[in-house]
């Protein structure tokens, strides 16, 4: 037997292995049961059930939560961004070590220690109240992954561009603003829409700061309802929520993927 062949049958082989796997597994699985604890049929009902608030309270505040760290991460990651690039040594090592610190810390300890530490140790009421203080903890760890993706794409740039633009008399400051910084962001497009994805994710995290009921994002509402609720006892909440984050998060990993793909058919 050819080597083909030999690999075609056993790729055949393992597909089939894998579909026996799965329906025994369908077979076996005790569906009463599931569905009664992760799909309740008073929980998933369009009136009285959870959808209301899900979609209304957590999905709101999820993608709002997420516009006010993407946005003010991405201000702070250009200066980052820009220090690091910078002649001026300092300012060079400052923003390095932001980055790495806030790079090596867990987004979780980050905002316990704003909701929590900051506030204690300086008597400082964070605007907002607790869920300020978490938005400013999740800005200061998207910054620091942000500001080596901006980095990266001002490096990307090809030099030139910038010798071009100070022959025709442009001034530094100008030349990265208009001429390499628009040119950068293109390239950067796919990374910081990944960068968005997962600070809808780590939204979730706010949860250990405590939230009013209007406060609450997409996990916090899910989990209250785990406790009281139509579905109270059973983890039809917490299934609800993660088919929310997913229609939320698979159009723009897809959009990332088009954005590679566009961006591989331009440079070849």
């Amino acid at each position: 037997m050819k080597r083909t062949t030999k690999a075609r049958a056993w790729r055949w082989g393992l597909n089939v292995a894998v579909v026996a796997a799965i329906v025994g597994l369908a077979l076996a699985a005790d569906w009463p049961t599931i569905k009664e604890n992760f799909w309740n049929s008073d929980g998933v009902a369009f009136t009285d059930g959870n959808w209301g608030d899900l979609i209304t309270i957590g999905v709101v505040n999820t993608i709002k939560y997420t516009a006010i760290a993407f946005g003010g991460g991405l201000a702070l990651a250009l200066m980052l961004a820009l220090a690091r690039l910078s002649p001026i040594t300092t300012l060079r090592w400052l923003a390095t070590a932001y980055v790495e610190f806030f790079r090596g810390l867990p987004a979780l300890i980050v905002i316990l220690f704003m909701g929590f530490g900051v506030p204690i140790a300086f008597q400082w009421k964070p605007p907002g109240g607790l869920i300020g203080a978490g938005l400013i903890a999740l800005i200061m760890v998207a910054s620091a992954y942000m500001a080596e993706t901006l980095r990266a794409g001002i490096q990307a740039v090809p030099t030139g561009q910038m010798e071009a633009a100070r022959s025709l008399g442009m001034k530094p400051g100008a030349t990265m603003f208009k001429v390499i910084l628009p040119q950068a962001f293109r390239i950067v497009i796919p990374p910081l829409t990944n960068e968005f994805v997962l600070l809808i994710k780590d939204t979730a995290l706010l949860f250990v700061l405590g939230a009013a009921f209007d406060e609450r994002e997409l996990t916090t509402v899910a989990r209250d309802f785990q406790s009281s609720g139509p579905s109270a006892g059973t983890a039809t909440s917490l299934i609800q929520a993660a088919l929310l984050y997913l229609v939320i998060t698979i159009p723009l990993t897809q959009l990332v993927a088009w954005q590679e793909r566009r961006q591989r058919k331009a440079t070849r």
